[in-house]
């Protein structure tokens, strides 16, 4: 009896990729028979995670040396999930049980701003809004700061918003309120769900967004608020940075829920914010009128008062350098000792064999950055919420981005110093051209040369540039504290914040590793060994 021919479950390897992967193993083969490389490498993994005592201060922490009256308190409460938050404003409220609603027409928001000091250093205000002043209705668990609510609100510049729990914000109405043209707003409960709705008229609502706040209590405060927005200028004379106040005038107020009367409370205390909010009745309108702000504490808020995540991985920019020495070496060796005749020949495809070594490289740096990452995350969040700071919570997702970007940023600059090193052939001016493109705009960006631009404050900001137009601008991979737009804020480098996304960032890396591997190739090409 005669067999058939057996067919594979999978199609052969051609003979192009069965060689381009023995080269890949002899590629891999070449570095870890060499210790000093070895040896480098785990040096750059050890500088990532040492760095994490640093970053963590741990010598002030409350376990060390002082005990816990060494750690100062947060400056700021936080909210559901652990958040800072800003919550400080005037609330003329009153408790109500159960399922119902609340509707009022906001008729003016107006506003007053420091604007200097007279000559005996008293503060003096002139008319004003900030674009984040709002006046509105508000649904709030209780008046202690961080609790949940959710609220729909007139603001200075950005129309009618409806925001939640700090964090959340969706737009409404646009244009301000005024009294021949009043905004209506409306909040309605159910159970833990909380819907808001906004009318040009009072008749014809629309739904503006809907909050679920779960665990919220039977028993909460509903009313009417005002608050000036979070403000920091040089004319401003409070610590808190609470320079604006904020004037809402509501009208047709309407409660589902049995009237008890009017309370007015300074959520916050009386004593956070420059003077006391007002509530004044007449003529069937209640005005309100109120300091500070219901936001995230992020920028400068966040930076001045809280640790986050990412300083954890500051260690990156000392473990990059070994690792850039490294992957140079791993072709300029081959120059300086004669040996790329050698593996030319074995490889008489150059563009096989630079690809080989890239994949090489790229893999050493890519897995060193992800166990350098994973253990500096895994041994220095104890360390850092021990040290006594604030610390903004960050998602597993959010993690897990660092851990992998932190990976594919080594990776990246690694193939970026193979490259190098196969233009120039030589390790010092290779290490030294890949240092001046990604360490030096780090130091530039954080101590900017006398006379150039200050700090940048935002995505795509003009200052700030190198690290958005240099392989630095990967370490924007790493950041781990949000930005908010619905709030006035200085996203400042110091505070954590990058002018470029995280992945937009790491993209600007390694479009440069793509262009110098591309010139490398050419190169290779056209010369003799």
């Amino acid at each position: 009896m005669t067999t058939g021919a057996m067919t594979p479950n999978r199609a052969p390897m051609s003979a192009g990729q069965e060689g381009f992967w023995r080269l890949v193993h002899a590629e891999w083969t070449k570095f870890r028979t060499v210790r000093g490389w070895v040896i480098a490498v785990l040096v750059s993994i050890a500088a990532i995670t040492a760095f994490v005592f640093v970053a963590t201060d741990v010598g002030r922490s409350c376990a060390g040396p002082g005990g816990p009256a060494a750690c100062p308190a947060p400056a700021q409460p936080t909210g559901p999930g652990g958040v800072p938050v800003v919550d400080t404003f005037y609330f003329a409220h009153q408790p109500v049980t159960g399922n119902g609603t609340i509707t009022a027409a906001v008729t003016s928001l107006t506003g007053r701003v420091e604007v200097g000091q007279d000559g005996s250093g008293t503060p003096e205000f002139g008319p004003g809004l900030q674009p984040w002043s709002k006046a509105g209705i508000i649904i709030k668990e209780s008046t202690s700061q961080g609790s949940a609510y959710a609220a729909i609100m007139v603001t200075g510049s950005h129309g009618v918003r409806m925001q939640w729990d700090y964090v959340n914000d969706t737009p409404g109405l646009a244009g301000s309120a005024s009294a021949s043209a009043p905004r209506w707003l409306r909040l309605v409960r159910d159970g833990g769900t909380i819907s808001g709705y906004d009318s040009a008229d009072g008749t014809r609502w629309n739904l503006v967004g809907t909050a679920t706040l779960p665990g919220l209590t039977p028993t909460v405060q509903a009313g009417l608020f005002a608050a000036g927005s979070l403000y920091g200028s040089s004319s401003c004379t409070y610590d808190s940075d609470f320079c604006t106040r904020g004037t809402g005038v509501f009208r047709d107020i309407g409660l589902s829920w049995p009237a008890t009367g009017w309370t007015g409370t300074n959520v916050g205390g009386p004593n956070s914010v420059p003077g006391p909010g007002t509530l004044r009745q007449s003529a069937g309108a209640l005005t309100v009128t109120g300091f500070g702000d219901i936001t995230p504490a992020a920028g400068s808020a966040y930076g001045g008062n809280g640790q986050s995540l990412q300083r954890l991985l500051d260690g990156t920019f000392f473990g990059l350098i070994p690792l850039i020495v490294v992957a140079a070496m791993f072709i300029t060796a081959e120059y300086r000792r004669g040996l790329i005749r050698v593996s030319l020949t074995a490889a008489p495809h150059r563009g096989l064999l630079l690809a080989a070594k890239a994949v090489v490289i790229g893999a050493v740096g890519f897995v060193a950055g992800l166990v350098a990452a994973t253990l500096a995350l895994t041994v220095g969040t104890p360390l850092l919420l021990r040290a006594g700071g604030l610390q903004w919570p960050v998602s597993p997702f959010t993690e897990a981005r660092m851990v992998v970007g932190t990976g594919a940023l080594l990776a990246a600059a690694a193939v970026l110093a193979l490259a190098i090193g196969t233009i120039v052939r030589r390790s010092a001016p290779a290490v030294a051209i890949v240092i001046v493109v990604i360490v030096v705009p780090y130091l530039l960006a954080f101590n900017p040369l006398p006379g150039s631009q200050a700090q940048g404050s935002g995505p795509g900001g003009g200052a700030g540039w190198e690290l958005q137009v240099t392989p630095a601008a990967a370490l924007a991979v790493q950041q781990a504290v949000p930005q908010f737009h619905q709030l006035m804020a200085v996203y400042s480098l110091n505070s954590g914040y990058y002018p470029l996304a995280p992945w937009a960032g790491l993209a600007v890396e390694c479009g440069w590793a793509a262009a110098a591997l591309a010139l490398a190739y050419y190169l290779l090409r056209r010369r003799d060994a």
